[in-house]
């Protein structure tokens, strides 16, 4: 039993603040998410939206905000947390797909947000659990060494928000392969610096990451040509 619905006051925002900090375990002020931030966020077109237990606790929530690329709309998914107890009952999923309604009465035609390239969990539900498309490389994204992300895009057309890819069987003509852990692609320096830098090759090159499975005792990167 999982209710979804947007937040409303300074109790639950403040609950969604620090479950935020919880799951990702920063204790730095500077890492903080403000519930003022967040009620602005509710009022002009940005979504926050909270699952919660049959208790009535909030188990996970979720917040973006609207953006632009070349006059179209999309909304970006800045955070999704969900609470230990509650990961892998696909409270995640819920919440994205809530986010994706609410997307789309903004005008919104996909959703957008950013991840680990080497943390194969979210790899898994970003791919392989939602189907969407990895658009973009950004190295060092947060300014720091070790915040490598890649975009990914989630179209909301024609039911493409629900929809499932599968990324089992990837074509040899259009995959990297990497070593990996139980967590994490190439979790050794020299290979994760070989799979940064192909990465970064092949999203120069025009390619789009549509998957990434695991492939015995490690794992495929799956690429696909062009914008399609």
């Amino acid at each position: 039993m999982v209710t979804i619905r947007d937040l409303a006051g300074l109790v639950e925002w403040t609950a969604a603040s620090a479950l935020y900090r919880s799951v990702f375990g920063y204790t730095g002020p500077e890492w903080g998410l403000s519930p003022r931030l967040l009620a602005a966020l509710r009022e002009n077109a940005g979504t926050v939206i909270g699952a919660f237990g049959a208790d009535g606790t909030l188990i996970g929530f979720c917040y973006g905000f609207t953006g632009v690329e070349a006059g179209e709309i999309y909304h970006y998914s800045q955070a999704a947390v969900v609470a230990p107890a509650a990961q892998g009952l696909g409270v995640g999923r819920l919440l994205k797909q809530a986010q994706a309604r609410a997307a789309r009465a903004t005008g919104a035609r996909s959703m957008r947000w950013t991840f680990d390239p080497y943390a194969l969990r979210n790899a898994h539900f970003n791919f392989t659990v939602l189907g969407a498309t990895g658009i973009r490389f950004l190295p060092d994204f947060y300014g720091e060494p070790g915040t490598d992300r890649i975009l990914v895009e989630w179209g909301l057309e024609s039911g493409a928000a629900t929809r499932t890819k599968s990324s089992d069987s990837p074509d040899s003509k259009n995959w990297l392969m990497a070593p990996a852990s139980d967590r994490f692609a190439a979790p050794e320096p020299q290979d994760r610096r070989r799979l940064r830098r192909q990465l970064m090759d092949r999203f120069a090159a025009g390619s789009r990451l549509a998957g990434v499975a695991r492939t015995g005792d490690g794992v495929a990167y799956t690429f696909e040509n062009g914008s399609s």
